[in-house]
């Protein structure tokens, strides 16, 4: 089993930043890759950014991209997601979610970490 636990949420006004931490346990070998996702008040959850096992392969949203930069530390196991010139729209819950069997597929998902960006 592989648990995920995010932290770093907050309230933050516009134009702020904020760094959020997902810590991995369990089985974290054979890790394929990492994903944070995102839901708002009333809307579907939605990709945000991914890291690939190495680091070497990354991606964004386009809503985000420019803005938040997704990074893992593979020694501490714990993935970062630094979120730069927030907007109120980027207002939501923030999953980090880990990909065992197949690239991009989800297996494991951590309980989110709430963020909120006053205008």
């Amino acid at each position: 089993q592989v648990q995920l636990v995010e932290s770093g949420g907050g309230l933050v006004q516009a134009g702020g930043s904020l760094r959020l931490s997902c810590a991995i346990s369990g089985r974290t070998l054979s890790n394929r890759g990492m994903g944070w996702f995102r839901q708002a008040p009333g809307k579907e959850r939605e990709f945000v950014a991914g890291i690939s096992w190495s680091g070497g392969s990354r991606s964004y949203a386009d809503v985000v991209k420019g803005r938040f930069t997704i990074s893992r530390d593979n020694a501490e196991n714990t993935v970062y997601l630094q979120m730069t010139n927030l907007k109120p729209e980027d207002t939501a819950v923030y999953y980090c979610a880990a990909s065992y069997t197949t690239p991009s597929v989800y297996d494991y998902w951590g309980q989110g970490t709430q963020v909120t960006v006053s205008s």
